[in-house]
């Protein structure tokens, strides 16, 4: 049985603390998700790095994270949540003074990829502490107020990551997470109450299978990275292949065989699950390789300091605040197919749209409508799509599937980084060469749009709006024997 802690009031002093500890830490890392795209070109310099080590710099920390993220929601259940979101928070605030004083790329790329261990560790532990500790009737606005401000976070992380690295270094992005880490703490350590499912230890935990997840996950985007540099033929990125494909398959073995698996395989057998999974995958594929590629075009190609290029990617992050919640409501009124497929294609119509983007932008005139249109397009699918997910699976299995979710979209980003600059011919130093990166990035623009737009192909044919719920009676009455008003009144005009 879960411990349910006192059962906090949203708006009482005790919530408001529990509420700021989670969306801080939660902060942490999504902030560092959005800030360190912006740094790359300035990364690239210093380092005199190729384009694969940017490529690393995204996505060891994505690597580690999506690797790790189902066995940290079993730790945080078995040995306390509150605890294994303290040792997340350090972890992660550790790993990012280890960032900020690389000596090499190769250093940072490592240290990036501890840093995905800690925001591992403390991401599915502020949902988890959220939902232990605030009263039933509280939980639903306190989630939405966890989510409202978590997309605060990433709607600045941009604008303060350029700023920080136009005033000072790219050094910095990574050592303001210490004083931000010390506050989660504080109210961590003082506020929150320590919960756990009692009924964890009985479960033992999937080692085994999280092991075989992270080397899938390591050999194959070490292959799709390094394939084109090292040659295709080379026999350590032959092994990389064979062997992540090798563990993939072990994974999904042991998964199927495992009485307590971190991946339940039963819940894809519902269609609408699986179906919303691979509409996850490449509409979120999509979003991470236009996010990596676009800020290195506004700095290397359009001339865009680091301050301009982060505050001129706002309007995505403004839109979608302004609209996901309203996208929702009609999602439960409509259902969600209608905007699953329709939300994907107008993301697509963005993506195309930022072909214009070239040397000789004009940020009213040909970037922000295409930032527009592609905010008003994930608004309008986001939501949907996760309420689609946890409502195709029983309730007791809505924290797996959330995860699976948010492990089905990492990976796509970590795959779509590796795989997308090699497919729109963008290799080795392009990124310094303005010329040859441009015209790499419009095909890269046309591929996240055909990825995009296959989304919302696959919800057409895949998904289906829940049946309407029952109507209630509306003729039958129940009357006593003598001559009155009848005892319940079911329909209006009753008498």
């Amino acid at each position: 049985m879960t411990t349910n802690g006192p059962g906090f009031h949203l708006k009482s002093t005790a919530g408001r603390w529990v509420l700021l500890a989670t969306v801080l830490g939660s902060g942490l890392a999504m902030l560092d998700g959005t800030v360190v795209n912006i740094a790359l070109p300035s990364i690239g310099e210093e380092f005199d790095a190729e384009l694969a080590a940017l490529q690393w710099t995204v996505n060891s920390y994505t690597l580690t994270l999506a690797g790790l993220l189902l066995l940290a929601g079993a730790l945080g259940d078995r040995f306390g949540r509150r605890r294994v979101f303290i040792v997340g928070v350090v972890w992660f605030t550790v790993a990012s003074v280890i960032c900020a004083v690389s000596p090499s790329v190769e250093f940072l790329i490592g240290a990036r990829a501890l840093q995905g261990v800690g925001a591992a560790l403390l991401t599915p532990g502020s949902l988890a502490i959220i939902e232990a500790t605030f009263r039933k009737e509280d939980r639903g606005a306190a989630i939405g107020a966890w989510s409202g401000l978590g997309g605060v976070a990433i709607a600045i992380g941009p604008f303060v990551g350029g700023y920080l690295i136009d005033a000072v270094s790219w050094r910095l992005i990574f050592l303001i997470n210490v004083p931000l880490a010390a506050i989660v703490l504080w109210a961590a350590i003082r506020h929150v109450p320590e919960t756990k499912d009692e009924t964890a230890a009985d479960r033992p935990i999937d080692i085994t299978g999280a092991v075989l997840a992270a080397v899938a996950l390591a050999g194959i985007t070490l292959a799709l990275t390094d394939g084109a540099q090292k040659g295709w033929g080379s026999p350590f990125i032959l092994v990389s292949l064979i062997g992540g494909i090798a563990a993939l398959a072990g994974f999904f073995a042991v998964q199927a065989r495992s009485t307590h698996p971190m991946m339940p395989l039963g819940l894809f057998r519902t269609r609408q699950f699986s179906a919303a999974n691979a509409m996850t995958f490449v509409v979120y594929a999509a979003l991470a390789a236009n996010l990596f590629l676009l800020p290195i075009q506004l700095q290397q190609v359009s001339g865009y300091t680091p301050l301009q290029a982060g505050a001129s990617l706002i309007p995505i992050t403004i839109v979608m605040l302004l609209l996901s919640a309203r996208s929702g409501r009609l999602a439960g009124r409509i259902g969600p197919r209608l905007q699953m497929t329709v939300g994907p294609l107008i993301a697509a119509v963005g993506m195309l749209l930022l072909t214009r983007v070239g040397p000789d932008v004009s940020y009213v005139a040909d970037l922000l409508p295409a930032l527009l249109v592609y905010g008003v397009g994930l608004a309008i699918v986001v939501a949907p799509l996760t309420a689609t997910v946890m409502g195709t699976v029983d309730e007791r299995f809505a924290g797996v599937a959330s995860a699976i979710n948010n492990d089905v979209s990492r990976v796509a980003g970590l795959v779509a980084v590796a795989v997308v600059p090699l497919a729109a011919g963008i290799t080795g130093g392009d990124y310094r060469q303005p010329s040859a990166f441009d015209d790499g990035f419009e095909r890269s623009m046309v591929i996240t749009a055909a990825l995009c737009a296959t989304g919302g192909i696959v919800s057409f044919f895949t998904i289906r709006n829940p049946p309407p719920a029952p109507k209630p009676e509306a003729e039958h009455f129940t009357h006593c024997g003598l001559d009155g008003p009848p005892l319940r009144e079911t329909a209006i005009g009753a008498s």
